[in-house]
């Protein structure tokens, strides 16, 4: 790789198990300052049997855990050979992959992505970072959010940045610290009552936006224990699976019903957080971008300027991010803070293959 200068593949699994994000990144660092950009992006989306399967590997043997770590890894590694052969790219510097949470307790002390670095290394023939949250969650921190860091070196120019995906998570600048948590459950709650009508999400939030708020449960899930501070702080399936899905799933209302209260519920948290620290723009990416329904929620509740980019920011900033996250690693460099992830110390995470 030439000096300063890197050809990247991201990729990205997230929690509401839409595919896999696989995207081309350029970043050059020049006069002190990092330059990125998106050259190429595609999600491949997982079949039923593979949302099935990555849905459910929490429910596995450790034996079989272990198998389908590398066989997800042989799965990731495939199609980043295809996708460079489709698109004739060469000279690629580095491969960059967050993998599939299965397990996250960092109150425990463990975190599990899943999707072998050392399979993709070898299917792919390109040097494969992974494993980004293990070494902070050694140290005492959550394991998450990591993206912060990418949002405080490349998108330095918005007030805040909230992505929308499985889970709503925030990262802003106060007093020269980067502040990020996750502030609630979204697409993770919105696609698990779509899939009861055998949907793969809301699209654009038209089932939500013709339900009526079910005021009883958005009360119960407004009341949780989580949302009580702003400190540094992470959501896991496993949290989700009990304060959310059950408590949700208990209630005898429609649909419809459970999607607009979800919905609201999740428009309210993310309102609050912007109001409480005084947000005057933000950039909005992830799958909820195009939920105009779950936007218009919290343009109603929020004082700020709600900017929605161009479709492959939207769409692929994460995996853009776990690209630079990749290269601040071959570098040596810091690419998870304390302050963020509420660690012993910053760190330059991740295991190279």
């Amino acid at each position: 790789m030439a000096e300063n200068v890197y050809k990247v593949i991201g990729l990205m699994s997230g929690t509401s198990l839409d595919g896999l994000d696989i995207a081309l990144c350029n970043f050059s660092f020049q006069n002190n300052k990092w330059n990125c950009s998106i050259e190429k992006a595609k999600t491949v989306v997982y079949t039923k049997e593979w949302k099935n399967k990555l849905g459910n590997a929490h429910k596995l043997s450790s034996a079989q855990l272990i198998e389908w770590d590398a066989t997800f890894g042989k799965f990731i590694g495939k199609q980043v050979s295809d996708f460079i052969k489709k698109n004739k790219i060469s000279n690629v510097d580095l491969v960059s992959s967050h993998g599939h949470t299965v397990f996250h307790q960092p109150e425990k002390g463990f975190t599990l992505q899943i999707g072998s670095g050392a399979c993709i290394a070898a299917i792919a023939g390109i040097k494969t970072v992974c494993d980004f949250r293990s070494g902070d969650v050694a140290l005492g921190g959550q394991g998450a959010p990591l993206v912060p860091v990418g949002d405080e070196l490349l998108f330095a120019e918005y007030d805040a940045c909230l992505n929308i995906g499985g889970i709503a998570n925030i990262s802003f600048n106060r007093n020269n610290k980067r502040v990020a948590f996750d502030i609630c459950p979204a697409n993770t709650i919105f696609n698990y009552l779509a899939a009861k009508k055998g949907l793969a999400y809301d699209k654009g939030g038209k089932l939500a936006a013709r339900g009526e708020i079910h005021w009883n449960l958005l009360k119960k899930l407004n009341s949780l224990s989580f949302y009580k501070d702003y400190k540094s702080k992470s959501l896991g399936r496993e949290w989700i699976e009990k304060n959310i899905f059950t408590t949700v799933d208990k209630e005898k209302i429609s649909l419809q019903d459970k999607l607009a209260t979800v919905s609201e519920h999740a428009a309210l948290q993310v309102a609050r957080v912007l109001n409480h620290f005084k947000i005057k723009n933000v950039l909005l990416t992830g799958g909820g971008a195009y939920n105009n329904d779950f936007i218009s929620r919290v343009s109603v509740y929020s004082n700020s300027e709600i900017i929605v980019p161009n479709n492959n920011t939207i769409q692929f900033k994460e995996a853009l991010i776990f690209a630079f996250l990749g290269v601040l690693r071959v570098r040596g460099e810091i690419n998870c803070f304390k302050n963020v992830t509420g660690a012993k110390r910053d760190s330059c995470g991740g295991a190279i293959y």
